[in-house]
């Protein structure tokens, strides 16, 4: 696994793939605007399984907090991670040339009773880090509560991106329908 610094990670970004990181890397860019330690890595679930479970079983002793994990196809990495890990499990369907990602969506959403991954959109790896932020954030203590006091700031200029994108539609329909020219 990978860290971008020496402090201890609190998400793992695991992928099936290096092929799925142009998706899964927005999951690691939302983690970092909230200032959140990350490790991102491969742990195929065909490919490399005993890594695989070995990274389920081990992630929260070494202070994971939250998994996020990309696959596509088959997209069974979420779910064995699931199975292996007592920690919270983000699935994150990454689109492949066929199907759109489709299969994968279905794979990691349709989870047996008593194995939970929270499934986000097909290569919604953006929400799955703001989801992953938000689930830190509900805990107590100070980093908590920063986290709660960003992802407030974080709603308020999505909202005001929005008001700004209505202003800005109104004006263009009212220039394109001004007739008392």
């Amino acid at each position: 696994m990978t860290k971008p610094n020496e402090t201890l990670p609190q998400v793992g970004i695991v992928m099936g793939s290096d092929s799925d990181w142009p998706v899964m890397q927005e999951a690691a860019k939302a983690l970092q605007e909230f200032g959140i330690e990350i490790e991102v890595g491969v742990v195929s679930a065909h490919r490399m399984p005993d890594e695989m479970i070995a990274y389920g079983q081990q992630a929260h002793a070494r202070g994971i907090k939250v998994i996020i994990a990309g696959a596509g196809g088959a997209a069974h990495l979420p779910g064995m991670l699931a199975s292996v890990t007592p920690l919270p499990v983000i699935g994150v369907p990454v689109p492949l040339k066929y199907l759109d990602g489709m299969d994968s969506l279905l794979s990691i959403v349709q989870m047996p009773a008593g194995v939970p991954v929270a499934t986000v959109s097909i290569g919604g790896a953006r929400n799955a880090g703001l989801l992953a932020a938000r689930i830190l954030g509900a805990g107590s203590g100070d980093q908590a509560a920063a986290l709660q006091d960003k992802m407030v700031a974080f709603q308020e200029d999505l909202a005001n991106q929005a008001r700004a994108k209505g202003e800005r539609l109104l004006a263009k329909f009212q220039a394109a329908t001004d007739t008392s020219v």
